[in-house]
């Protein structure tokens, strides 16, 4: 099964009471990771318009803190490939299960998003799995992001929802790539990975593709594929 039964419990941090959270145990990334999310997509809170400024509608507030296939099926894939020696990012981690995997392995990784409570959810899963600080940051594509250095390797899952994304996450990406970078999206087949496939080969990288047709933990149906995008330095 793809985790325990859902606990649902009231919110303790920043907003007491604000929304509905549960606890989940996630399967099939090594090691079983506790989560604390969202209980469902009906949660919305946001009394100082933090998330209306960073462009976040309140249909769409919920989403970070909702695992999503394509998160796991990123986390799966994040047990084995190689982290060595490479400073890592991902991509509108909301719940930054394919962050806490890397982070667990050793890997150097920065967990960013643009959700205002995306780092309170992140510390409160690494203290309910006992594990150390992770670097997290801030992080909206379609703006500056100074504090954001260049990174080797660049991960993302489900982020091609919106239209307009496949043009500001490839500048994105580009700008914060290195000059020899490896870019991974799991992406569940949204009709937007083709315009996104355009604007990277524009931008000089090259890409494969794996069909990914099931769940890392029970088998269960997944239709998706692993995009992986790549540029080796000319220097």
């Amino acid at each position: 099964m793809p985790h325990a039964p859902d606990v649902p419990s009231k919110a303790t941090v920043s907003e007491p009471e604000s929304y509905q959270v549960k606890l989940e145990t996630i399967h099939g990334i090594g090691a079983d990771l506790q989560l604390r999310s969202l209980l469902d997509r009906q949660q919305f809170y946001d009394p100082l318009g933090a998330a209306d400024r960073e462009g976040i509608s309140s249909s769409a507030w919920p989403i970070f803190g909702l695992l999503w296939p394509s998160g796991r099926v990123l986390a799966h894939a994040m047990l084995t490939f190689e982290v060595e020696g490479k400073r890592i990012l991902e991509l509108g981690c909301g719940l930054a299960l394919a962050s806490l995997v890397i982070h667990r392995r050793g890997g150097d990784i920065t967990a960013s998003d643009c959700h205002p409570l995306a780092a309170d959810f992140l510390d409160e899963n690494l203290k309910l799995n006992r594990l150390p600080p992770i670097k997290y940051l801030t992080a909206n594509w379609a703006r500056n992001n100074p504090l954001l250095d260049r990174f080797d390797l660049i991960i993302g899952s489900d982020v091609l929802y919106d239209r307009g994304q496949p043009e500001v996450l490839s500048r994105f990406i580009d700008l914060h790539a290195r000059p020899e970078v490896e870019v991974l999206i799991v992406d569940p087949d949204r009709g937007n990975r083709v315009r996104f496939n355009r604007k990277m080969e524009s931008l000089g990288y090259s890409r494969s593709e794996t069909h990914i047709s099931a769940l890392p933990d029970d088998g269960g149906k997944y239709k998706g594929r692993l995009l992986r995008y790549f540029r080796t330095s000319t220097a």
